[in-house]
């Protein structure tokens, strides 16, 4: 099993910016692509981002251009850069792998005021 800690979600308004970090507690590099995943109050968990092992990222459309993931395999951590912040990204993010599921973590709220 993994366990994943996510953090550095927060407050800001709406043109801000955020970095996410989520650490897990063995290697990213054995479990392949990451990703960041995001859950608004009654909707469904959403794909926000993910990247490959390599670090080639792939993005929604909503969030191209303003988010950028990475991974630093050696510290076993993944990142959201978020940038131009709209009150729509308001969430829970966490962060998973991309083809297998491990148990979620508590995630971090990011809220963005108008």
């Amino acid at each position: 099993q993994v366990q994943l800690v996510e953090s550095g979600g927060g407050l800001v308004q709406a043109g801000g910016s955020l970095s996410l970090s989520c650490i897990a507690s063995r290697s990213i590099f054995s479990i392949g692509t990451m990703a960041w995943y995001r859950q608004a109050p009654g909707e469904q968990r959403e794909l926000v981002a993910s990247i490959t092992w390599s670090g080639s990222p792939n993005y929604v459309d909503s969030v191209k251009g303003r988010f950028t993931i990475s991974r630093d395999n050696a510290r076993n951590t993944l990142y959201l850069q978020m940038n131009s912040l709209k009150p729509e990204d308001t969430a829970v993010y966490y962060c998973n792998g991309y083809h297998t599921k491990y148990a979620w973590g508590q995630g971090t709220q990011v809220t963005v005021s108008s």
